[in-house]
């Protein structure tokens, strides 16, 4: 910026422009101009839309007004951002992360936003800088990062901003939070193991953290609920090798139901039973949570607690635009798993 004053008596007019306009136009904004959606501003840029030559002329007369352009490129050297925002996540491979992202994709995409990706490969203590590198080539951060240290949390959303919170609340955090009431869920699970007759649980555990806390403060809320209920834990992890794992603590524990960290944990569960001749749900009933899609097609179907991932990826995008553009986000929010009973479940034997 330096250089172009000096350059100023070349070129007035362009240098004026750049001084006053600190932000690029969104696409939103050129979108609201002409009174169309996102997405007709994107095919009208793009050169895709089919519409009325009326409705193109509008956008395009829009965006010369607002002095918008689709060029990223030109646009980030000249005004410092790159209509890209960065996502992290513990594991790309599971496949709610996926969810997650296919919501956060679709939303950004529709107002010429991208989205990149890192994996922390389930290594919370690398996250804080991998976050600090991602987001220096980005104009925001959507944090994934449940077994994140509090402290570097809020160092994190403090000095990355704009950052948009999933998957995790906290209250030492101002940044917008997306999160699922995990404990409440895993009550209504453990709940339904006891309608049906499940007096000995046990509870394959996840990675430490707060969402595997979660669920521990869950099982405690049903244990001070009932009697005569006895709830065992064994160590477990994130994944479906995990589950794997803790198939012969699962059988030692002389449980009749198993509830797994996730639907992974349970995926890995299922399939060691089954080799082991453990009949699911004849000889031991399994919940999962997060309903994966495979939930519903492995064999039997898995009972779990629902979590509308795809969702949670579209509010994500909105509370971001909204910090984009120097707007208030809209409220926080919670939500409340819906329990999905299939037929990993059943009473126990007599």
């Amino acid at each position: 910026m330096k250089a172009l004053r000096q350059r100023g008596p070349e070129r007035p007019r362009e240098e004026t422009s750049l001084v006053r306009r600190t932000r690029a136009t969104t696409i939103a904004e050129v979108a609201r101009h002409a009174g169309v959606s996102p997405a007709t501003v994107s095919r009208v840029m793009n050169d895709r839309f089919l519409g009325e030559p009326e409705i193109a002329d509008r956008v395009r007369a829009a965006a010369r007004e607002l002095d918008y352009s689709p060029n990223h490129l030109a646009r980030s050297f000249a005004l410092g951002q790159t209509n890209a925002i960065a996502f992290l996540v513990p594991d790309l491979a599971n496949p709610s992360f996926q969810a997650v992202l296919s919501g956060l994709s679709k939303a950004a995409g529709e107002e010429g936003y991208r989205v990149l990706v890192a994996d922390s490969a389930e290594s919370p203590d690398d996250e804080p800088l991998l976050a600090a590198e991602i987001r220096r080539r980005c104009d925001a951060l959507v944090l994934c990062a449940p077994r994140m240290a509090e402290d570097a949390l809020v160092r994190t959303t403090e000095t990355l901003g704009p950052v948009v919170l999933m998957n995790r609340s906290s209250p030492s955090v101002t940044a917008p939070t997306l999160s699922v009431d995990s404990r409440s869920g895993f009550e209504a699970l453990a709940r339904h193991l006891y309608s049906l007759g499940h007096r000995r649980l046990v509870y394959v555990e996840g990675p430490p953290g707060v969402a595997n806390e979660k669920r521990l403060q869950g099982l405690a809320d049903f244990r001070a609920s009932v009697r005569g209920v006895t709830v065992e834990q064994v160590a477990g992890g994130p994944g479906s090798e995990s589950g794997l794992a803790a198939v012969e603590a699962v059988v030692r524990s002389r449980a009749t139901a198993a509830l797994a960290f996730n639907d992974l944990v349970a995926v890995g569960l299922v399939h060691g039973l089954v080799e082991r001749g453990v009949r699911v749900p004849d000889d031991m009933s399994v919940t999962g949570f997060d309903d994966i899609p495979f939930a519903r097609f492995m064999s039997p179907s898995l009972t779990t607690a629902s979590v509308p991932h795809e969702v949670l990826g579209a509010l994500a995008w909105s509370r971001m635009r909204a910090l984009i553009e120097g707007m208030t986000p809209e409220h926080d929010v919670v939500f409340q798993p819906r329990l999905e009973v299939r037929r990993s479940t059943a009473a126990p034997r007599a």
